[in-house]
C-alpha cells in the first residue's frame, strides 16, 4: 500500500498548481483504500509476482476519487472523511475539472500495464460507474423507488469498481476464465455489502466516526434500503412522513424517522441483506490458496460488516 500511496503521489503532479493543491487536499484527506487492496490481494493470491499490480491499485483509487468528487458536487456535501469536501473548499468548478484530471491521469497510467484486456475492464467499469450516477440522479426525491432500483444503482456505482479491481488481480496473474470470474463476483459481493453497511451507518452512525454528517442520504434525497424497509413495515402516517422527506430533502423531521427506521427494525434487514452477501463472497475464496493473502480477503469480510466508518 506504501508502493501505491507513492505511484498515485508521482502521478498527481501538473503544471496547473490549482490542479495540484486540490489533489494534495484530496490524497491527504486519506480513505480506505479499498479498491487497491483488493487488487493487490487478487493479484497476489493467484501468484502474480510482475511490476504492474501498484500502479494499477493506483488507478483504480484515482478512478474511485474521481468519482467521488463529482459525486460531492451533484449531492452538494459539505463534508467527507472529517473534513471539507473539495468543493466546498475550492469551489465546484474546479472539483469537476479535477475529477476530469484524475479520470484522464488514470487512462494515462492504465495503459502502462500494455494488457488491452485491463483497460476493456476498466473503460467498462468507468462507464458503468457513470451510469450508476444517472441512475442514482433519476431516483433523488422519489420515494417510490423499489429494491430493486436501489440494488441496481449499489452495483453500478459502487459494486463495479470492486469487481474490476479483484478481476484485474486475476488478470494481471494470467488466470484462467473460472478463477477470474471467482474473483470478480468476490468483488462485486464485497462492493454491494460495503455500500449496504455504508446507507445503514447513516441512520446509525456517529459523525465523528464516519467523517460525515448522519442523515446526508435524506437530505440529499435519497432513498436508500434503510428508508425504503421502513416504509414497507410502518403505519401510512409514518409512511408519509418519511415520503415527504425525501420529496423535500429537509432533514427537520430526522429524529421521527430515526425512531422509525429503529422501531421497524430495518436495519436489521440491511445487516442480514449485507451478512448475505458477504457470506456469498467468503464462498468465493474458501477454494483459494492458504496464506496472507486468503485470510486478508477473508479478513475483508468481517470488516466490511463491523465497521463504524
Amino acid at each position: 500500500m506504501l508502493e501505491v500511496d507513492a505511484a498515485i503521489r508521482r502521478n498527481l503532479s501538473s503544471e496547473v498548481q490549482l490542479i495540484n493543491a486540490i489533489s494534495a487536499y484530496i490524497i491527504s484527506a486519506g480513505g480506505k483504500r479499498l479498491r487497491p487492496a483488493l487488487l493487490l490481494l487478487t493479484a497476489k493470491v493467484h501468484g502474480y509476482t510482475g511490476p504492474h499490480h501498484h500502479t494499477l491499485a493506483a488507478v483504480v483509487e484515482l478512478i474511485h476519487t474521481a468519482t467521488l468528487l463529482h459525486d460531492d458536487v451533484v449531492d452538494e456535501s459539505a463534508l467527507r472523511r472529517g473534513r471539507k469536501t473539495s468543493n466546498a473548499a475550492f469551489g465546484n468548478a474546479a472539483s469537476v475539472l479535477a475529477g476530469d484530471f484524475l479520470y484522464s491521469r488514470a487512462f494515462q497510467m492504465m495503459v502502462t500495464a500494455d494488457n488491452l484486456r485491463i483497460l476493456q475492464i476498466l473503460a467498462d467499469a468507468t462507464n458503468v460507474i457513470a451510469e450508476g450516477e444517472v441512475l442514482q440522479l433519476l431516483n433523488l426525491h422519489d420515494p417510490e423507488v423499489s429494491v430493486e432500483r436501489y440494488l441496481k444503482v449499489i452495483g453500478y456505482k459502487t459494486a463495479a469498481l470492486f469487481e474490476a479491481s479483484a478481476r484485474i488481480g486475476a488478470v494481471l496473474a494470467g488466470c484462467g476464465k473460472e478463477l477470474e470470474d471467482n474473483a470478480a463476483a468476490y468483488g462485486r459481493t464485497i462492493g454491494t455489502a460495503f455500500q449496504l453497511i455504508d446507507d445503514a451507518l447513516d441512520y446509525s452512525g456517529k459523525p465523528g466516526e464516519m467523517g460525515k454528517n448522519v442523515g446526508d442520504d435524506l437530505r440529499e434525497g435519497k432513498p436508500t434500503l434503510p428508508l425504503i424497509v421502513a416504509m414497507q413495515r410502518c403505519a401510512a402516517p409514518e409512511r408519509k412522513l418519511i415520503e415527504d422527506a425525501i420529496r423535500s430533502g429537509h432533514a427537520e423531521e430526522m429524529p421521527q424517522i430515526l425512531r422509525i427506521v429503529d422501531q421497524t427494525r430495518a436495519l436489521d434487514l440491511v445487516y442480514a441483506t449485507a451478512q448475505a452477501e458477504l457470506s456469498k463472497a467468503r464462498g468465493f475464496v474458501d477454494a483459494l490458496k492458504p496464506g496472507p493473502e486468503r485470510e486478508a480477503l477473508i479478513n475483508l469480510c468481517a470488516y466490511s460488516l463491523d465497521r463504524s466508518a
